[in-house]
C-alpha cells in the first residue's frame, strides 16, 4: 500500500479528501430534501430498490467530482463506469447506501464516496444526513468523525463484543447467504446487528460503536470508503480467512484488531444452514 502511494503527497490526499467530503455532504443534502417525500420507488431486482433521491444525490456527487477531477475514472452505483477508465484514480460512489431503510423512513442511510488509487482504497468519506455525522479518512492522515479523531474499540473478547452484518439480495437463492454466520455469532457475542448500510456499519466499527463486521455480496461502492476509515482508525480489514482483502471480492471482515483472529477462527467453523434452495415467496 505504501509503495502504491509513494507518488501521491499528503497534500494531494488531503485535497482528494476535502472534495470527497464536499460531495458527500452535498449528496446528503439531496437525501434530506426527499426524506418523507418519495412518490415512487423502483425495484431493480427483488429487494434492490432505487429512488429519485438515489439518482439526484448521485447527480450532485458526480457534478462535484467531475468538475474537480475531469481526468479521473468513476464507478457509480446508478450510472456505472464513467470518465477515464485508464486513470490510476477511481472514485467509487454510493449516493444512497441503505435505500431500503430510506424508502421505509428508517433513518439509517448514508452517502459513501471513496477514491481508489491503483486499485487500493485510499480516501473515504461517509456522510449520515440524519445525525449530521461525516466520517472521513485518507491513507496516512488518520480517521475522524466531524473533524475529531476516532479510534476502534478495545474489546478483546467475542463474548463481550457487539458485531454487525448484512444479507445480500441473492440470500434466498444461494446457500452461502450469511444466515448460519448470523446465528453463530449471535450465540457467542453480546449481540449482532443488521444495520442495512454497509458504509455506516464500517464507520461505526471505526469509531468504536461496534467491534466487528463481516458481510458478503457487497459492491465496491458499498465498502471502499469504509475500508479506508476502519484502517485509519486502527482496525483491520481482510478476507474472511485473514488473507489480503480484495476490494472487488464482494466480502470482507473488519474488526478492531483485537477480535480479528478469533472472528476468523469462528468463521472457519461455520457450515451453511440446511435450507432447500431456491426458496422464498
Amino acid at each position: 500500500m505504501t509503495n502504491s502511494l509513494d507518488s501521491v503527497s499528503k497534500e494531494q490526499l488531503q485535497t482528494f479528501l476535502d472534495i470527497a467530503t464536499e460531495a458527500a455532504c452535498a449528496g446528503g443534502a439531496v437525501l434530506k430534501s426527499y426524506w418523507g417525500n418519495l412518490t415512487e420507488v423502483e425495484e431493480k431486482r427483488p429487494g434492490d430498490l432505487v429512488t429519485i433521491a438515489d439518482k439526484e444525490s448521485e447527480a450532485m456527487v458526480l457534478s462535484i467530482l467531475q468538475r474537480h477531477f475531469p481526468d479521473h475514472g468513476i464507478l457509480a452505483e446508478e450510472s456505472g463506469v464513467l470518465g477515464n477508465t485508464e486513470s490510476r484514480y477511481l472514485w467509487a460512489i454510493d449516493p444512497l447506501d441503505g435505500t431500503t431503510n430510506y424508502a421505509h423512513q428508517y433513518p439509517f442511510s448514508s452517502v459513501s464516496i471513496a477514491l481508489l488509487i491503483d486499485g487500493i482504497p485510499s480516501v473515504g468519506a461517509i456522510y449520515d444526513p440524519f445525525r449530521d455525522e461525516i466520517f472521513r479518512a485518507a491513507t496516512g492522515l488518520g480517521a475522524t468523525r466531524n473533524r475529531l479523531p476516532i479510534h476502534v474499540s478495545q474489546v478483546s473478547e467475542l463474548s463481550r463484543s457487539l458485531l454487525v452484518t448484512g444479507f445480500a439480495y441473492d440470500r434466498t437463492q444461494v446457500e452461502d447467504n450469511n444466515y448460519a454466520e448470523f446465528c453463530h455469532f449471535t450465540h457467542i457475542t453480546q449481540g449482532v446487528r443488521r444495520g442495512g448500510s454497509a458504509a455506516m456499519d464500517l464507520a461505526y466499527v471505526a469509531c468504536g460503536r461496534l467491534d466487528g463486521y463481516w458481510e458478503r455480496g457487497l459492491s465496491l461502492w458499498d465498502l471502499a470508503a469504509g475500508v479506508v476509515i476502519v484502517r485509519e482508525a486502527g482496525g483491520i480489514v481482510t478476507a474472511y480467512d485473514g488473507s489480503e482483502h480484495i476490494p472487488t471480492s464482494g466480502r470482507l471482515l473488519a474488526t478492531n484488531g483485537h477480535l480479528h483472529q478469533q472472528t476468523i477462527d469462528e468463521l472457519a467453523l461455520i457450515k451453511p444452514l440446511p435450507f432447500k434452495f431456491p426458496f422464498g415467496r
